[in-house]
């Protein structure tokens, strides 16, 4: 009996002990880790009450007024950090972008994404696939000769559509028309003329997700995933994925039929060649499967479509918006190379004004409020000590609106991006296609295409509003979605041969 009570004591007495390490750990952890002020939160909700839900980036640079460039947000019970400005980004994402480096979950995309991909994935797997698709991309001629051709042959095809309409009002759609086949080329190996279904069909189903992946269902399904039992948005998000993913199945077993086995002309054979050279037993281990083709498909799809063509459209409206830009950029390109011959990606060193406006689009358009990061291990930032996992917001719009970056923020105004000479001038608190360890890695492709694209409809085109619409009464205020696109609008393209 003694004994018994021996042993019992003894066990009371380990769950004692563990008990305490279990506290003084607990305790420990919240001594040592010390994130920056920020507002008070409230239960449950945390600081949802104070933060505008489509415009999340208007409440962050405000509260940053009061709690300086770097403060705690609480999105529910989960803390995030966020950087406000040019040089509290710089700090984070430049010098210390090892520490800021990856990519925090974001339910509405993880549902279907699933850590695959090229954008919404981290670890090892995103570093394997990132370094395999920009090794991809240059061998198909990113920044070349070769896709230059194309964007030029592109740009011709475009001219025409716009063209056909005879000078009468058309929707801002058409601009989404051209880009997606530069991407389609390098993944699949063909254009698809504009009235093709397969071709309508991805792109209707592209933007239909940017929309819903981006409205207020959708971000309050990131802060709390429980609401996929409430809401609607998940499950529709889901099943057109699905679609999307059973098109461009059959666009990649087309690609397999004719594919060599020594070379490859898309990035779909280049995937398809790597899986079936990968020399991975365990399922769970391997990188290049079918399920990480078709989710960096859909981020290529993304990042080179959906976002260079949203620029492009917000150029058309602050062409019509503002005509002596316009016609400056306009009597540049008709003094340096004519109306003949198509822009070519070398002129942007003599046509300045023009590169200068290209990169004011972007600038001002401001399609990203900001993809969040996440720390991959405990960081000391600033004298604070963030711990690992925690959400980093790196605020683009704060960079791109920075009052002590920029003379005129809030102005459209190429001439900031213009030395006192007109000659080009570089901008370090330039983060349209942000910096460090999660820069865009298609960004050489983009910038080939909007100057191209942008400079040669303006070459071939005049824009101006529909009749009765005034310009005055533009509306440059943008959509909330995934990607901040312009409102609708029509516009009329007088060409100027």
């Amino acid at each position: 009996m003694a004994v018994y009570s021996e042993a019992v004591t003894l066990f009371l007495l380990c769950i004692l002990v563990m008990m305490c390490v279990k506290l003084l750990m607990s305790f420990s952890k919240k001594t040592i880790y010390k994130f920056p002020p920020g507002p008070t939160p409230l239960p449950i909700i945390g600081n949802l009450h104070i933060l505008d839900i489509d415009r999340q980036d208007f409440t962050f640079m405000k509260l940053a007024k009061k709690y300086g460039t770097f403060f705690t947000f609480h999105f529910g019970s989960a803390k995030a950090v966020v950087l406000v400005g040019y040089e509290a980004n710089k700090e984070a994402l430049v010098k210390a972008n090892y520490d800021f480096g990856e990519r925090a979950p974001i339910p509405i995309s993880d549902i279907f994404q699933h850590n695959h991909g090229v954008i919404f994935s981290s670890g090892e797997g995103w570093k394997i696939t990132r370094r395999f698709t920009l090794s991809i991309l240059r061998d198909l001629g990113m920044g070349k000769r070769t896709i230059e051709g194309r964007i030029i042959e592109e740009l011709q095809f475009l001219n025409e559509y716009i063209l056909s309409h005879n000078g009468e009002p058309f929707d801002k759609r058409v601009f989404f028309s051209a880009t997606p086949n530069i991407t389609f080329r390098i993944l699949f190996g063909r254009r698809f003329d504009y009235d093709n279904p397969t071709f309508q069909k991805m792109v209707s189903l592209i933007d239909y997700l940017v929309i819903h992946t981006g409205m207020a269902p959708a971000k309050y399904f990131n802060v709390y995933p429980i609401l996929k039992y409430i809401l609607k948005t998940p499950d529709t998000v889901v099943s057109k994925i699905d679609e999307l993913n059973e098109v461009l199945k059959v666009l990649f077993k087309q690609a397999r039929e004719v594919k060599s086995e020594d070379s490859f002309r898309t990035y779909g054979e280049a995937f398809l060649q790597k899986d079936e050279r990968e020399k991975v037993t365990d399922e769970k281990e391997k990188i290049f499967t079918e399920k990480n083709l078709l989710a960096s498909t859909f981020d290529l799809m993304l990042g080179g479509s959906e976002t260079t063509s949203t620029t492009i459209q917000w150029g058309i409206l602050l062409m019509m918006k503002y005509p002596h830009i316009q016609k400056k950029a306009q009597d540049e390109i008709d003094n340096v190379i004519g109306l003949e011959r198509p822009p070519r990606w070398d002129d942007q060193t003599i046509l300045p004004f023009c590169l200068a406006l290209v990169h004011e689009i972007q600038r001002f358009g401001n399609i990203l409020q900001y993809l969040p990061h996440a720390t991959p291990t405990d960081v000391h930032f600033r004298g604070y000590f963030i711990p690992k996992g925690t959400t980093v917001i790196p605020l683009f719009t704060s960079i791109l609106y920075d009052e002590t970056e920029w003379e005129t923020p809030r102005e459209f105004n190429p001439y900031h991006f213009l030395d006192a000479d007109g000659k080009f001038l570089k901008r370090d608190a330039f983060y349209a296609f942000s910096k460090g360890r999660r820069v865009c890695a298609g960004e050489t492709l983009a910038r080939m295409e909007l100057f191209i694209f942008i400079t040669g409809i303006l070459q071939k085109f005049t824009f101006t509003p529909p009749p009765g619409v005034d310009r005055e009464d533009l509306d440059l205020t943008a959509d909330s979605f995934f990607i901040m696109r312009p409102k609708d609008y029509k516009v009329c393209a007088t060409p100027r041969m």
